[in-house]
């Protein structure tokens, strides 16, 4: 399994982004995706996962309301849509697919894919 994140870039606050995480493989289908995000300095913290089926999601409360993770698994790919941005959200966004445990820590994913860099300015 590999997952690449693509999609980041440099908006301004207020905007809205798209990124996306493709994976390879034939099993997508079956296993539960995560973004977490990274800035600076900071630990990688939670954003939102979304079940195999997309039947149910998590949110982080700082992005809750603002982001949306979706999925095709047509294409092989989960999104998370970002509106409102804030120049806190400036951090390197990784995909990665959930293992098992607790949706919230890092620990309970694998196949980390590359990040992808998104910057807000204020």
């Amino acid at each position: 399994v590999q997952l690449q994140a693509s999609g980041g870039g440099l908006v301004q606050a207020g905007d809205s982004l798209r990124v996306s995480c493709a994976a390879s493989g034939r099993t997508f289908s079956r296993y539960s995706v995560g973004w977490f995000r990274q800035a600076p300095g900071k630990e990688r913290e939670f954003v939102a996962v979304n079940n195999y089926s997309g039947g149910y999601t998590y949110y982080a409360d700082s992005v809750k309301g603002r982001f949306t993770i979706s999925r095709d698994n047509a294409k092989n790919t989960v999104y998370l849509q970002m509106n409102s941005l804030k120049p806190e959200d400036t951090a390197v966004y990784y995909c990665a697919r959930y293992y098992s445990g607790n949706y919230y820590y890092t620990t309970s994913y694998k196949f980390w894919g590359q990040g992808t860099q998104v910057t807000v300015s204020s």
